[in-house]
């Protein structure tokens, strides 16, 4: 069977920053992905603007999943969001909790994603393909990892078709995982989230903020580079390559680049792939 692959895009906040957008977009929908995915900001911080993306991706022909976070929203904001997306023909979501804004105390009515995906169900029935995310390396929130697969279930549960993980370097984390789900009957598709390698100041900050583990060889390679970025990109593509090529070949159900609205280095990995 075919792998599935999708590119996650942020939406931009310039005039320049979507025109750049676009042309990422025209190279990257040549390699004919499953879906193009938008993200939303903390709070719904960037709703219009994720709105506003994923519009033209599916005016443009393309199929388009926007993320909705439910954090420090109504249930009437979110059933505003989810008309919008079902008049405009969007037939998947990536259905997430997302932070509160630095400074905004009030939550909202939904506490967890599981609230969401079962309350997007109760609206929409059947339209939605529900994404949801998954933690290879658990949530960094989490209490243990008992507790985050249990919270991950209780989203599969409530009614998500599939996952999408947050980006991780050690394939058998992402094993581990999928071995665990399947213990407690989770058994949707579980894709690996990719996040190709272009600068190790931003990778490391990335990562520090979810929680996601640089393996100490590659943090130490990346380091030696200083301000080489030519060998910190050629190094990071044989190293996402790999990593790409061993999760398909035991049997990950597609991937999804966290393309940074970059078409480069996620085309170079396709190529080298061979997906086409």
């Amino acid at each position: 069977m075919k792998p599935e692959i999708s590119f996650e895009f942020f939406p931009p906040q310039t005039a320049e920053g979507a025109e750049k957008l676009r042309a990422t977009r025209r190279q990257l929908a040549q390699l004919k992905p499953a879906f193009f995915s938008c993200t939303f900001g903390a709070g719904g911080s960037t709703r219009d603007r994720t709105l506003e993306t994923v519009l033209e991706i599916q005016g443009e022909g393309h199929p388009a999943a926007p993320h909705l976070s439910c954090i420090g929203s109504t249930r009437g904001n979110v059933r505003a969001v989810l008309d919008r997306y079902k008049a405009a023909g969007i037939r998947r979501i990536v259905a997430l909790r997302g932070d509160l804004p630095s400074g905004m105390a009030d939550p909202g009515e939904f506490r967890y994603a599981n609230e969401l995906v079962e309350f997007i169900r109760a609206e929409t029935g059947d339209w939605f393909h529900i994404e949801v995310a998954a933690y290879p390396e658990y949530h960094p929130q989490a209490k243990s990892p008992r507790e985050d697969l249990e919270n991950f279930k209780r989203k599969v549960d409530a009614g998500a078709n599939s996952a999408i993980t947050q980006y991780f370097f050690n394939a058998d984390a992402y094993t581990h995982f999928v071995d665990s789900a399947r213990a407690l009957g989770a058994t949707l598709p579980i894709v690996p989230g990719i996040m190709p390698i272009a600068s190790y100041s931003k990778l490391a900050r990335f990562s520090d903020a979810c929680g996601a583990e640089i393996p100490r060889w590659i943090r130490r390679k990346l380091e030696s580079f200083g301000d080489d970025t030519a060998s910190i990109r050629s190094f990071g593509l044989d190293v996402v390559t790999e990593l790409c090529d061993r999760l398909l070949a035991g049997g990950a159900p597609g991937l999804h680049f966290y393309t940074l609205n970059q078409a480069g280095l996620t085309s170079t990995i396709w190529q080298r792939l061979g997906l086409s």
